[in-house]
C-alpha cells in the first residue's frame, strides 16, 4: 500500500485559485434552489428578511440564520417523512438514512441519484487521503443499517478497493474474514477496535496484530485522533490508525486524516462550506491555527434535504499550518460535542477526553471508564464520579496509589476534580458501535 496519501488530481481539481469563485456560484444556486423548493427555508429566509438576491458570496453567509437539529425534527413531525425542508418529491429519492438519534428523535436523510454521486466522490477522497488504494481489502465493521456511514460502500468501491461488508454484531465473522480474505484495512469505531481486540485474545487465543491489518480508519465517535486512544489501538493491532469524520445530515464523511496523523483534512469544499463559530455567541471565528469552535455546514450541491448553516454541535480545533503530505486544506481535531459536554464548576469536560487521560495509565488501567451522573447534565457538582477499570495483578497499596494518580492527572490536565472508583477488569460494558461513557443514575 502506498504510504503517501497525497492525491495531485484532488489538489489540482479542488484546491486551486478558482475555488472561492466556484463556492460563491454554487452557494447562489443553492440558495435559490432551497428558496424555490423548500417551504422550511422559504419561511426561514422570509422571516429573516432575506431574499436569494441578498446572498451573492461567502461574505453574505453570516446573514443566513442557523439551522438546528431540533428544527429538523420539528420539520419532519410537521411534514413526514422528510420534512418541510425536503426539496424533492419521494419518487426522486433513491435511499433514506437516519441519524443515530442518541440525543433525541432520529432525523431521516434522503438522497437523490445526484446526491449519491456527490457522497461517493467525497467518500472516495476521504478514503484515499487515509491511505486506502485500489489494492486494499476493506472490512467494514460499522453499522450497515440506517447508519449513514454504511453508504461509504460505494465510495470505497469507487476507488476500486475490495469492500467486505460485515457490519456489527458479528465479531467472529470480522476476524475470519480478515484471515480468509487477507483483508488489510478495517473501518470501525475506536470503541469497537478495543472490543474486538479483547475478543481476538479471549476467544481466538491470538494477538490482534497477528491478523496483519495495515490500516484502521476510525469514525463514528471522537477518540481515533486522541494520542492515548490512538496509541492503544496501534499497540493492539500493530498498524497505522487514521480518523475520519462526517455528519449524518450532511455527508457520511467530510474530513479524512492522512498518514502524517496531524489532523483531518477537509476534502469537500466544492460540495460543502465549513464555518467555525463560537458555540455560545454564534459569531463566526476566522479559520486560523489552533482556533477552536463549533463546526457549521452549508450544503452547496444538494438536492434532497439540503441544509443551510447547520449547527453540528461538534467542537473542533483547527490546524492551518502546511501539512507535509502536500494536500493544501485546513485540518481539524474533534474535541467533543456540545451535547456531550459536562460543566464541572465552570470547566467544560468531555467524556472522550477523560478516557484519553485514563488510557495514559495502561496497563495499570484497561482504559475503560464510565462516568456516573446523579443530576441532569450539563451542570455537575464536583467531584465527578468516574468508574475506572484497573489492570491485573495490582496490590491494594498500588490501587490506592493509582486512584490518587488518576485524580491528580485529571485535575492537572482537564482542570476538574474527580472521584475515581477502581473496578476489576471486565466490569464495565463494551460497545460495538459508539461508546456510552456516561450513565445517568438520576432516572
Amino acid at each position: 500500500m502506498p504510504t503517501s496519501p497525497f492525491n495531485p488530481s484532488l489538489q489540482e481539481k479542488v484546491f486551486n485559485s478558482q475555488l472561492p469563485q466556484l463556492q460563491a456560484e454554487k452557494l447562489r444556486n443553492q440558495i435559490r434552489y432551497v428558496y424555490d423548493r423548500s417551504e422550511f427555508y422559504r419561511r426561514k429566509l422570509d422571516q429573516a428578511g432575506i431574499s436569494p438576491e441578498h446572498i451573492q458570496g461567502l461574505r453574505d453567509l453570516a446573514k443566513i440564520p442557523f439551522t438546528t437539529k431540533d428544527e429538523l425534527r420539528e420539520s419532519q413531525l410537521a411534514a413526514p417523512p422528510l420534512g418541510l425542508h425536503g426539496a424533492v418529491p419521494m419518487e426522486d429519492i433513491i435511499r433514506i438514512h437516519a441519524s443515530s438519534g442518541t440525543t433525541g428523535r432520529p432525523t431521516y436523510v434522503g438522497i437523490t441519484d445526484s446526491d449519491r454521486e456527490v457522497w461517493n466522490e467525497i467518500v472516495s477522497r476521504v478514503m484515499y487521503t487515509g491511505g486506502m488504494r485500489r489494492e486494499s481489502r476493506v472490512v467494514f465493521a460499522m453499522g450497515l443499517t440506517f447508519f449513514v456511514g454504511s453508504s461509504a460502500k460505494e465510495g470505497i468501491e469507487r476507488l476500486g478497493a475490495t469492500f467486505i461488508p460485515i457490519g456489527t454484531g458479528a465479531s467472529d465473522r470480522v476476524i475470519s474474514s480478515i484471515i480468509d480474505l487477507k483483508a488489510d484495512v478495517m473501518l470501525c469505531t475506536p470503541s469497537y477496535s478495543f472490543y474486538l481486540a479483547e475478543h481476538v485474545r479471549n476467544k481466538w487465543g491470538m494477538e490482534p496484530k497477528e491478523l496483519g491489518l495495515k490500516l484502521i480508519s476510525t469514525g463514528g465517535e471522537p477518540g481515533g485522533g486522541m494520542p492515548e486512544i490512538r496509541r492503544r489501538i496501534e499497540e493492539d493491532w500493530g498498524c497505522r490508525v487514521v480518523e475520519a469524520m462526517g455528519n449524518a445530515d450532511m455527508a457520511p464523511v467530510l474530513f479524512g486524516e492522512c498518514s502524517e496523523q496531524n489532523g483531518m483534512h477537509f476534502v469537500a469544499p466544492d460540495y460543502v462550506i465549513c464555518e467555525i463559530i463560537d458555540p455560545e455567541s454564534g459569531q463566526p471565528i476566522e479559520l486560523s491555527q489552533d482556533c477552536e469552535g463549533e463546526l457549521v455546514y452549508t450544503a452547496i450541491d444538494r438536492q434532497c434535504v439540503p441544509l443551510l448553516r447547520f449547527r453540528t454541535r461538534d467542537l473542533v480545533r483547527v490546524e492551518t499550518a502546511p501539512c507535509s503530505c502536500g494536500l493544501n486544506s485546513f485540518r481539524i481535531r474533534c474535541i467533543g460535542r456540545t451535547d456531550d459536554m459536562l460543566i464541572v464548576r465552570g470547566v467544560n469536560v468531555f467524556p472522550s477526553a477523560i478516557r484519553d487521560v485514563i488510557s495514559m495509565f495502561r496497563p495499570k488501567t484497561t482504559g475503560e471508564i464510565q462516568i456516573l451522573l446523579h443530576q441532569p447534565p450539563p451542570l455537575v457538582n464536583p467531584p465527578l464520579p468516574v468508574l475506572v477499570e484497573h489492570g491485573n495483578g495490582l496490590t491494594e497499596e498500588e490501587l490506592h496509589r493509582l486512584k490518587s494518580e488518576l485524580e491528580n492527572e485529571l485535575r492537572t490536565k482537564l482542570f476538574f476534580s474527580a472521584n475515581i472508583e477502581l473496578v476489576p477488569p471486565g466490569t464495565l460494558p463494551r460497545f460495538e458501535m459508539k461508546a456510552k461513557l456516561v450513565k445517568e443514575m438520576f432516572k
